[in-house]
């Protein structure tokens, strides 16, 4: 294990975009279902409802949020819409799933989507048994990443220390508030959509392939 890395008990992973790569593209398809979804509720045209869609999601954190806020979607509705989609795309990682049981410590999941989604996505990739936990939309109390009261949930409901804690995600945004509360930050720059933010002073390591850094990291002396 890496020196910098020997204090670390607890190991949290975002989902879409970071468990898999952005190159699988599943989340094209939960894209499309909610410009899809956006253009019904609002009774907009599909250029109109993308327009709306990547609003909400740039100044919300999620597009749910924005609907939320500004329109009074019901998230239950919502999240069974756009996450019905196949997951053919996603394939069993062995590689990841034995890193992952090598790591020394809690392992949690933390995502934007809600768990049953996320039970699906794990279970495709053959991750079902590698987490403690997901700590999901629902948990968070709707208000997601990368709101700072999703951290402090996380923290709070698993008794987290913060600086003992790594996060993974493949947005950089989301990494900023982990960093804050003292937290080790890992972004895996994979070519998934980022927002405007430019600083990337926040994150202690970029890596392309999770599974690969993980072993990286085991194996150093």
């Amino acid at each position: 294990m890496l020196a910098q890395l020997a204090s670390i008990d607890t190991w949290i992973f975002d989902l879409d975009n970071t468990l898999y790569p952005a190159r699988a593209d599943l989340f094209a398809r939960i894209d499309a279902r909610m410009t899809a979804y956006v253009a019904r509720r609002l009774g907009v045209d599909p250029q109109e409802a993308w327009r709306i869609q990547k609003d909400y999601f740039h100044r919300h954190g999620t597009t749910l949020t924005g609907l939320m806020a500004e329109h009074g979607v019901d998230p239950h509705e919502f999240l069974a819409d756009v996450h019905d989609v196949e997951m053919d795309v996603l394939e069993k990682d062995a590689p990841l799933a034995a890193a992952l049981a090598r790591l020394p410590g809690r392992k949690l999941v933390f995502t934007n989507g809600d768990k049953p989604y996320a039970l699906k996505v794990l279970d495709r990739l053959g991750l079902g048994d590698s987490f403690e936990a997901i700590h999901d939309i629902h948990a968070m109390d709707l208000v997601p990443k990368p709101h700072p009261s999703a951290y402090a949930g996380l923290c709070a409901a698993f008794g987290i220390d913060p600086h003992r804690a790594l996060f993974v995600e493949d947005m950089a945004r989301n990494l900023t508030p982990a960093k804050a509360i003292g937290m080790t930050t890992v972004w895996v720059d994979n070519g998934s959509e980022q927002g405007p933010e430019a600083a990337r002073d926040h994150i202690d390591f970029i890596v392309r392939d999770l599974a690969s850094w993980l072993n990286h990291i085991l194996e150093a002396a």
